[in-house]
């Protein structure tokens, strides 16, 4: 494969050095309560056995700052530098159930790590369980290193089943280390492998042209990763496409080690997992309009990984004459752009 010749990235080789760099390109976090989640909505996510809509209720907690500093990572924003008061957390839940429409299962997601304590107290535990007695399906998210003792008191505690969604993120070793996320595919199927002898559901979290990759290699690991979480037990795998806006990832795209991936390629990921037939298959379209590359396609495109994300079908494609946009154009290239 053809190799293209980029200007020297000042990205930094140890994880110090990378944690230091990282922050110096921050901009400002932005002011929370935390006695109140940071957001929250209403959604329908389709569920594995009927193919029904699950109403679902989604939290956005309020805690302190993930301790890892991932390369990608924009959601230290919406966090804190101290870790919340016991009871705030519940009473954060409260609050939002409160003001959202009845559900069958719920994530509280907390920009980090839910079984970190420093996040979550343990305190905490019973009364978040006897808040959520009432779903189906408790998903939270964890990073692979602290799944432990911790993940299985709360399993023991919550009265639905419990999902962990892990960040794997990508299945390219050296990008894997580059993104200063301190987890291995190893590693990572370790803790997979624990949830799987705890009968506890995985979910996983994984990104479509990370940095480091051209367009074409970012398909072909997306795909790779898939495959990866699949065989490593998940039931569901969330594809989310590499975003800037954190300082670290503007600095990357300055010298040519990072764009975000096109609509098209997030459609090619997709398409191939939905036809590997392991499990549920969904694009992150948060925020969507910002891939928004052609005025022609680019809406047909999002309404098309929507109707993958409801239906876990693939609908037929979309050919373009504006901007030439039909597959992805990946030639199965796996390099690695150091």
């Amino acid at each position: 494969m053809k190799q293209i010749r980029l200007l020297p990235v000042t990205y930094p080789e140890t994880v110090a050095e990378r944690n230091r760099w990282i922050r110096e390109r921050r901009g400002a976090r932005n002011r929370l309560d935390p006695w109140r989640p940071y957001a929250s909505l209403w959604e329908e996510e389709v569920g594995a056995a009927s193919g029904d809509l699950i109403p679902t209720a989604t939290i956005f907690l309020t805690n302190r700052e993930c301790p890892y500093r991932c390369l990608m990572c924009d959601l230290w924003k919406n966090t804190l530098e101290e870790r919340v008061p016991v009871g705030a957390i519940p009473a954060q839940i409260e609050h939002a159930l409160a003001g959202l429409p009845p559900a069958r299962q719920i994530k509280l997601y907390n920009a980090g790590s839910f079984f970190d304590p420093a996040a979550i107290p343990l305190e905490d535990y019973p009364q978040i369980a006897r808040l959520t007695a009432g779903f189906e399906r408790v998903i939270v998210e964890c990073h692979p290193a602290l799944v432990g003792d911790r993940c299985l008191q709360f399993r023991d505690l919550v009265a639905g089943e419990l999902e962990v969604a892990l960040g794997l993120e990508t299945a390219h070793p050296q990008v894997l280390e580059r993104l200063n996320k301190q987890v291995t595919v190893e590693s990572f199927r370790r803790a997979a492998d624990l949830l799987a002898r705890e009968k506890i559901a995985l979910r996983v979290f994984l990104l479509v042209r990370p940095p480091f990759l051209e367009e074409a290699q970012g398909v072909a690991w997306a795909r790779r990763s898939l495959e990866v979480a699949f065989d490593a037990g998940a039931s569901v795998c969330c594809l989310i496409p590499t975003r800037g806006g954190n300082g670290a990832m503007e600095a990357l795209a300055a010298t040519g080690h990072f764009a975000p991936p096109s609509l098209p390629s997030m459609e090619a990921a997709q398409e191939y997992g939905l036809h590997l037939k392991q499990g549920r298959v969904f694009s992150d379209l948060w925020d969507i309009e910002h891939f928004y590359t052609c005025p022609s396609c680019s809406s047909g495109r999002a309404e098309r990984l929507a109707a993958m994300n409801r239906t876990q079908e693939v609908p037929p494609p979309i050919s373009c004459d504006q901007c030439g946009g039909g597959s992805s154009g990946d030639d199965g290239a796996v390099g690695y752009l150091g």
